[in-house]
């Protein structure tokens, strides 16, 4: 966001506004105002807004002609949703608002790409309450009941993974589980898997990793008559639960089927859309974390370096997170002037991403790399 912070600077200057003034305006302190124009702090939507109504100038002539990810979070932030809309004009829930959610959902499962979860969970809360709210209080058919259940599954997922980024944990957990109730009400098993396994990552990550294990294993038990994306996701989430358990023989074990299914993967057979970003790459990058986890960091590397080279830099967070693995696959081989470097490149990826998973993440492997 440094170009942003500095768009902002150019246009307080063009309307001969000190910092000092600024800070009366706006009653941030001249400090944080510098902060933010110079790159310092992460320029966020409201601080926009406080910029626009001080300056009196448009949000988008602030912004400029970029459709940045900051740019596209405002943007929904301060729009009448769908359910909003159709409220107003009270109209009985057809197939045209389910369409206009489902696009939703997919939007802003994408932002997701390019906005970390700290920015973008009040957007994905606010869309998941109103679509619940909807299910719960609308009149439909069974048809258009079941789209909108899906609907709710997905952005219960989506709001789950978010809330999760952003440090939310118990948020994440119970979201999860109310996703569970309106995929299963659906009748859609994939998107109950997909639940269940993304809970298991984040207990996993910050809980029991047995338990996570366990939760995975059902997960993929449950789904197992899901399509080959599908699976391979779900599997990845087991290889990784079953790795932070330090369960050799299971990792290894859910790494090859991980293979297997993807390798089933045909056009003849739909996927549903959020396997999109499923990939040789993302497979690879989950095989060296494992590998790691299991004490055989020099096999990881190369595969980390490789998909790490292809991998689109305006998904900073996921550029970044990847980063620290390699840096700790360098490490824990002993090389700490290459640790040292590529946590160097995490940090510079890392510089506009609010999130707390990728925060914690860049602790955890500086005391890595200082030999703790």
């Amino acid at each position: 966001m440094h170009e942003l912070g500095g768009q902002l600077r150019a246009a307080r200057e063009a309307a001969g506004i000190s910092l000092s003034r600024m800070a009366a305006k706006t009653h941030y302190s001249k400090t944080y105002i510098w902060q933010l124009e110079n790159g310092e702090r992460t320029v966020k939507p409201e601080h926009v807004t406080a910029y626009s109504r001080a300056l009196n100038v448009a949000v988008d002539a602030l912004y400029g002609p970029s459709l940045d990810p900051l740019r596209l979070a405002h943007e929904w932030l301060v729009s009448d949703t769908p359910v909003a809309v159709h409220r107003a004009a009270g109209r009985r829930v057809g197939d045209s608002l389910a369409e206009e959610l489902e696009r939703r959902v997919i939007e802003l499962r994408h932002l997701d790409d390019t906005v970390g979860g700290g920015d973008l969970n009040p957007l994905v809360q606010r869309e998941l309450a109103e679509a619940a709210d909807i299910v719960n209080g609308g009149s439909y058919t069974e048809q258009v009941g079941r789209r909108l259940r899906v609907v709710v599954g997905e952005l219960a997922q989506l709001a789950g993974w978010v809330a999760s980024d952003a440090g939310a944990y118990l948020q994440a957990e119970r979201t999860y589980l109310d996703g569970v109730s309106a995929a299963r009400d659906a009748g859609d098993v994939a998107l109950v898997g997909q639940l269940f396994s993304s809970l298991a990552y984040q207990m996993a990550n910050v809980g029991d990793p047995a338990d996570a294990q366990l939760l995975a294993r059902s997960a993929v038990t449950g789904a197992r008559q899901a399509s080959p994306v599908v699976r391979t996701l779900l599997l990845e989430r087991l290889a990784w639960a079953s790795a932070r358990s330090r369960d050799q023989e299971a990792t290894r074990r859910a790494l090859d089927e991980v293979d297997t299914a993807y390798a089933q993967r045909t056009v003849d057979v739909p996927e549903p859309e959020w396997v999109y970003w499923m990939s040789r790459d993302e497979i690879d990058v989950m095989a060296g974390r494992c590998l790691i986890e299991l004490g055989d960091p020099v096999s990881a590397a190369p595969l980390l370096t490789a998909a790490i080279d292809r991998y689109d830099r305006a998904h900073a967070r996921e550029v970044a997170l990847y980063r620290t693995w390699l840096a700790e696959s360098y490490a824990r081989a002993g090389e700490l002037d290459a640790a040292r470097a590529a946590l160097d490149e995490a940090r510079a990826a890392a510089v506009d991403v609010n999130s707390t998973r990728l925060a914690r993440r860049m602790s955890e492997v500086e005391l890595i790399t200082q030999g703790r």
